[in-house]
């Protein structure tokens, strides 16, 4: 056995300090704080940033919070299908992004009631409004949800 292998026994756990006990205990007089001072004389919060204004206040507050279920999709108008396609002419979303008429798909591409349609039009898409989705089928056309 050696002074480096000793172990506190099993189960064992060490008395908690007490200090402010008296000069015998080691920790009497100034009880652990130090010599003069606020922090010396009262507890004070650990917070407490001497009386410039704390981290707390200074950042702004956020509102509100960002659902983690909500879907952000590519909008397309009517008038777009009516500029960009031809009469009888099936619209799907690779056909849509190669016109340059959205960047990307995001969550999916919805077709909104805006502008007016003339053609009989096959269009596929994640969503439809239900403005477009009757102004498709007024035409004849077919709406395709994806």
């Amino acid at each position: 056995m050696k002074l480096n292998e000793f172990n506190p026994s099993e189960g064992s756990s060490f008395r908690k300090r007490r200090i402010a006990r008296g000069i015998g205990s080691g920790m009497g007089k100034t009880a652990t704080r130090g010599t003069k001072g606020q922090k010396a004389r009262r507890q004070i919060h650990p917070n407490f940033e001497g009386g410039q204004t704390p981290i707390h206040r200074r950042l702004p507050v956020k509102k509100g919070f960002r659902n983690v279920n909500h879907k952000e999709y590519a909008i397309l108008n009517l008038d777009d299908l009516e500029k960009f396609f031809k009469a009888g002419e099936e619209v799907t979303i690779e056909k849509i992004i190669a016109t340059g008429l959205i960047p990307g798909v995001k969550d999916g591409v919805k077709i909104l009631g805006f502008g007016e349609l003339t053609k009989k039009l096959k269009v596929s898409a994640h969503k439809f409004s239900k403005s477009a989705a009757e102004a498709i089928a007024a035409k004849g056309g077919e709406a395709i949800t994806l």
